[in-house]
């Protein structure tokens, strides 16, 4: 009654239920262990160990095997450490995520309860009846008594098919997702935390770059006044001049706002107000330096590392469990059902109800319960179809994150590389424009070089200053992103009990609601 599973692929079973049944019990012994609908096998993929990256062979890279956990320590800037180890103790997102984990463990804690007896109540009551004059004879029955009773009653439905297996199994492979999940939050969280931090220190060079070239086009605008008021050159340097220098004057504000916007967007990150920030980035800090050479493993580790991908993964063993629980709506459903306790009536009696707890009061029925859904219009069979086209949406999806994790980090590799060079230009580019200027200065006061020579020099000094800084800031954002794409930023493998991925504030409020036992939700040491 079972089928398999290779490469993500459902073989069902063509078998029907019988059309005569045994005895209950006997049924019960022979099929305890049965569980209709696929039985779920991680489907393959294309990679391989033997698998490489596209530019393995530059040298600034390699496919040695490297602690990704806290992979932003290669740029040894202790302030963006403690930035990363405040968000992962504030941020927000990362609290939901948690909190996820503890509801996704709730589910798993019903569907458990589920295999055994579901219904399981104590009922009492009393009344007072009038039956009609077309009941009972009145003169051998009063119609008006009054009955009690206090009753423990049972409803089993027995697990015949495998029906609570496959819920229990589908709300295991959710947890497991849910904690994919948060560990992929946590991967998303240090590296836009490190991009923000990039991004705001890379902004302040920009900015100061930008500064400090205002007041070399102010002197070279007060030399050309100079050299007008004295006769020595026409209006058109001084105007010229002022061109230059509104334009650079003009990138200020321009950097200003987008380095505000950065710190805006770091203090969301770290749970924080944006004016709460500004102490713990005060002070003159580079662009953070990235290492010689990167460690990368091989492409099949992604299938270990990445969170989304075995988030993906999961979330395909859960709908394939959930195949089984529709499949067992085809069959019958057995169920023992009972119920003890003390009933009593003073129906035809003068002595009233007497007492209720009483032996000879006690009363109650065990027995089996059968039911089956029967011409339900293909209904159930179009469900399992349902559930089995939705497996399949989550099998291509798992293939396509795959897939997706390859391209961003080949692409990440290929960005960090080609920054690398295009900074190695730009310095080159740097150090001649900054020697044009010099050149320049010495020649128009010399007047043997026209005013525009210099002011070329200067426009041409900015633009490639403020471009290599912001290249500069690219290698370090594009190792971040790959990184990230490699799935760094948390401990993977590690196991670690559910309470440990809740904050501490959140669990004294789930404390105060509801009803935790310390052993549930303990305090993080």
């Amino acid at each position: 009654m079972s089928a398999i599973m290779s490469s993500g692929t459902i073989v069902r079973s063509r078998e029907h239920p019988s059309a005569s049944l045994v005895s209950l019990a006997t049924l019960i012994m022979i099929v305890s262990g049965c569980a209709v609908g696929p039985d779920y096998e991680i489907p393959k993929t294309t990679l391989s160990q033997d698998d490489e990256w596209i530019d393995i062979d530059a040298p600034r890279v390699n496919n040695e095997s490297a602690d990704l956990a806290r992979w932003w320590t290669v740029f040894e800037d202790p302030v963006l450490d403690s930035l990363i180890d405040m968000a992962y103790q504030q941020n927000l997102t990362l609290r939901i995520a948690g909190l996820r984990i503890l509801e996704a463990r709730a589910n798993l804690g019903i569907a458990t309860g589920s295999k055994y007896p579901q219904s399981q109540q104590i009922n009492a009551g009393a009344a007072r009846v009038k039956l009609s004059e077309n009941e009972l004879d009145s003169q051998i029955v009063d119609r008006h008594f009054k009955v009690a009773d206090a009753t423990f009653d049972l409803g089993w439905e027995l697990d015949f098919w495998g029906r609570f297996r496959r819920l229990i199994e589908s709300a295991d492979a959710q947890l497991d997702a849910s904690i994919a999940d948060y560990d992929d939050v946590m991967v998303a969280l240090a590296a836009e935390v490190a991009r923000s931090y990039v991004s705001i220190r890379t902004f302040e060079e920009r900015l100061l770059l930008a500064q400090n070239n205002v007041v070399i086009q102010e002197g070279a605008l007060r030399i050309a006044d100079v050299k007008f008021q004295n006769g020595a050159v026409t209006e058109l340097d001084v105007q010229q001049a002022k061109a230059v220098l509104g334009n650079t004057e003009a990138a200020v504000p321009q950097l200003e706002s987008a380095l505000r916007q950065s710190r805006n967007a770091l203090a969301v990150l770290l749970g924080l107000t944006p004016q709460s920030l500004s102490d713990r980035l005060e002070g003159a800090a580079s662009i953070p330096a990235a290492p010689p050479e990167v460690s990368m493993g091989v492409p099949a580790d992604l299938l270990r590392r990445r969170p989304d991908v075995r988030r993906a993964e999961r979330q395909l063993a859960a709908q394939g469990a959930q195949i089984g629980v529709a499949i067992t709506d085809l069959y019958p459903r057995f169920s023992l059902v009972g119920s003890v306790g003390f009933r009593t009536s003073d129906l035809g009696t003068d002595s009233g109800l007497g007492d209720l707890i009483d032996s000879d009061n006690v009363a109650g029925f065990l027995g089996p319960f059968f039911s089956w859904n029967v011409l339900n219009y293909g209904r159930i069979k179009n469900n399992v179809r349902v559930q089995d086209a939705r497996f399949q949406q989550l099998l291509v999806n798992y293939q396509n994150t795959v897939l997706s994790a390859l391209a961003e980090t080949e692409n990440a590799i290929v960005a960090y590389l080609k920054a690398r060079d295009q900074a190695n230009s730009l310095a080159e580019s740097v150090a001649a424009a900054q020697r044009s200027v010099k050149l320049s200065m010495v020649q128009y006061r010399e007047g043997t070089t026209e005013f525009n020579r210099v002011l070329d020099s200067l426009d041409f000094q900015f633009q490639q200053q403020d471009a290599y800084s912001a290249t500069v800031g690219d290698i370090a954002t594009n190792l971040i992103t790959m990184y990230k794409a490699l799935g760094g930023g948390y401990q993977a493998g590690s196991e670690r009990e559910v309470a440990e991925y809740v904050a501490e504030e959140d669990k004294v409020q789930l404390r105060s609601r509801t009803k935790y036992w310390r052993k549930e939700l303990p305090e993080t040491e």
